[in-house]
């Protein structure tokens, strides 16, 4: 039965979310706090605790000073499984920008075809499961990466193995970093209520949303263990693939487009903040939340 997938699609978030995975906390204070230090993906609660949706950030930064001639950059926070009406909603933010960043670890100038690629990896085919039993879309199959202001902004494969090879990682050394640290971090009684109210729901009749909702709030949970898998010095999967990001920012900038736009996973995102407040002098002027999961 379909809700018995929800102990698999916990694994699955384990893989998959090193590129879900925020490196900070998601609580309904975020406003509060500067995008630095807040997490970019949030559970939405209503007045009684329960769950509406699963939120993302769209954080806008503006020159500190009125030297540049760039008018502004929005880090959107990605997740790779997601309402389609999220995804619509993407696809026409893009259109609001002179370029938008993106990323895909993939040859330099990779375009992705309308609908996505047909061949697919370990990390992709998870998702795709996970979204065939969550009843929702993927990013690489419901995002427009054909719109002509789309830039490629992530390493190639080879750019990626060389810089793992010298500071000594592997993906599968990642995602046990992760899992232990999620041991470690693990709250015994948080979990157990979790389950039970997991089996509470499925038993009340809406399976599905139940299995839902039990699975963003895994995914919250999963956030906390970026900070973990990226460690002080930072790690490829996510420093050295920003680093390259603002790389082709810089570029574009030269190149005179004033409004930009990064679109790159949660997990990326407080790293982005800093880099961009200290590189680029920018200053984060507003925070809009997108539902990216429905939970009602």
């Amino acid at each position: 039965m379909k809700w018995l997938s929800a102990l698999f699609l916990s694994a699955a978030l384990l893989l998959t979310g090193l590129q879900l995975s925020a490196a900070a906390e998601s609580t309904d204070t975020t406003a509060e706090k500067t995008p630095a230090e807040q997490a970019f993906v949030r559970l939405k609660r209503d007045e009684k605790g329960k769950p509406e949706s699963l939120q993302v950030a769209v954080v806008r930064y503006v020159p500190k000073d009125n030297v540049q001639s760039l008018e502004y950059v929005d880090l959107i926070s990605a997740v790779h499984i997601g309402e389609h009406d999220y995804y619509k909603l993407i696809n026409f933010l893009f259109t609001r920008y002179d370029a938008v960043l993106y990323e895909l670890v993939a040859p330099q100038g990779t375009r992705i075809p309308r609908g996505g690629n047909e061949k697919k990896g370990i990390i992709s085919g998870a998702q795709s499961w996970m979204r065939d039993v969550l009843g929702m879309g993927m990013q690489l199959e419901d995002v427009d990466y054909t719109l002509p202001n789309l830039v490629h902004a992530d390493l190639s494969p080879k750019e990626f193995s060389k810089r793992m090879d010298e500071r000594n990682e592997s993906v599968i050394g990642m995602i046990g970093k992760a899992g232990l640290a999620g041991m470690g971090k693990r709250n015994a009684t948080r979990t157990v209520f979790s389950e039970l109210r997991l089996l509470r729901n499925l038993m009340s009749g809406n399976r599905d949303l139940a299995l839902k909702i039990f699975m963003a709030e895994q995914m919250v949970q999963s956030i906390r263990l970026g900070g973990a898998v990226e460690g002080k010095e930072g790690s490829t999967l996510v420093a050295e693939r920003n680093k390259k990001a603002l790389q082709v920012l810089h570029q574009e900038i030269d190149a005179g487009r004033k409004k930009l736009a990064i679109f790159y996973g949660a997990a990326h995102m407080p790293d982005m903040s800093r880099r961009l407040m200290a590189e680029f002098n920018l200053v984060p002027e507003s925070v809009v939340w997108l539902d990216a999961w429905k939970l009602k």
